[in-house]
Order: structure tokens, then C-alpha cells, then sequence
């Protein structure tokens, strides 16, 4: 009774060993940010908006020059991005809003050599004027995300998403989703003074 039991033993173990073994592949970190909060912006400059406050600071400073413009800095550490805004005032002239579009048009093809694609998104609010294109752009390129939009008579606004870090398309995926969503917040909470 013993060797029937013994045999069986073997026999099941044999059996089961049938499979081949498949090494489980290596797991990466999962990134988890924390829940957006946004708030209205209260700054020296001629528009508002409102930006997430989760781990994110202000810099603002007015750009010296012959049009009024200014430079906006939300710094993402914990994310090691940043997204810069550059206002600039048209100044009621049709030269400079198409100067200023054509350069806000040309910067997305800059990234374009180590971009794997990138894709336009209209953007359009007439209740407050606002008019613009948001860009994605995928790959390894230096910046994930960039967008302009304006009113086509008075204002004019770039923005673009950097991060501190070499590029690799992989690794910064979380946070730039992440900072599209701010970007984007940004682009639909705009309101000109």
C-alpha cells in the first residue's frame, strides 16, 4: 500500500511537470498622482486661469520689450516638469497675431525628429473668446504637450510642457497625461482681462 501510494505520488508529480516553465516578466513602477485641485489664479498679468495646486508653484515675470508680454512658470516638481506659458500682446495689429501664430504653428515641428506623430486638437470657447490649437506630441521629443490660444484682437498665449529629465517617452507617459489634463484645465478655464 505504501508503494501504490508513493507511485502515485510520483506519478501526479511527473504530470504535472508537463508545462513548460514561462518567467513571469519584469514588472515596472506603477505611478499614482494625486487627485487634481484647481484654483483661479490671482496674478499681475492680463488674463486669469486656474491651475492644479497639487505640488505645483507660480513664477511670473513681465518680459522687457516693445509689446507687453510676460513669462509664467508652473513648476511640477514632484513630476520634474514644468509648464511655460508666454503671453504676448497682440497689440491691434494683423502682423502680429499672424507673426505669433505662425511661430506658435512652427514650434510643434521643431520636435517633429524625434517625434513619433503629432496631433492637433481645435479649441474653441466664444462665450469668452477664446480660440487655439493644443498639440500632443509623441515619442521622445523634448516636449509632450504645447497649445496657443487667443482672441485674435488683443491677446496671445503659448504654452508648452518640459520635463527636468532626457526624454524617454516610456518613463515620463504618467506625468505627461497628468500635465495634459492641467494644460488642457488651463486652456478651458482662460479669461482675458
Amino acid at each position: 500500500m505504501r508503494h501504490s501510494f508513493y507511485l502515485m505520488a510520483l506519478a501526479l508529480l511527473l504530470m504535472s511537470c508537463d508545462e513548460n516553465y514561462v518567467p513571469k516578466p519584469k514588472g515596472y513602477l506603477r505611478l499614482e498622482y494625486p487627485e487634481a485641485q484647481y484654483v483661479q489664479t490671482d496674478m499681475d498679468v492680463p488674463f486669469t486661469f486656474e491651475t492644479n495646486t497639487v505640488g505645483a508653484y507660480l513664477t511670473s515675470k513681465k518680459q522687457a520689450g516693445t509689446t507687453e508680454s510676460y513669462a509664467i512658470n508652473i513648476e511640477h516638481p514632484l513630476l520634474k516638469g514644468t509648464i511655460f506659458l508666454t503671453y504676448k500682446a497682440i497689440g491691434n495689429s494683423k502682423d502680429n497675431l499672424l507673426a505669433f501664430l505662425k511661430d506658435a504653428q512652427s514650434l510643434p515641428q521643431k520636435h517633429m525628429i524625434k517625434a513619433d506623430g503629432i496631433l492637433e486638437e481645435r479649441y474653441e470657447n466664444r462665450e469668452h473668446n477664446v480660440y487655439g490649437m493644443f498639440y500632443e506630441v509623441g515619442g521622445d521629443a523634448a516636449s509632450q504637450s504645447q497649445f496657443y490660444i487667443t482672441d485674435s484682437i488683443n491677446h496671445f498665449l503659448t504654452g508648452s510642457l518640459y520635463f527636468y529629465a532626457k526624454p524617454n517617452y516610456d518613463s515620463i507617459l504618467p506625468a505627461a497625461n497628468y500635465l495634459k489634463k492641467d494644460i488642457k484645465h488651463i486652456m478651458e478655464t482662460i479669461k482675458w482681462n
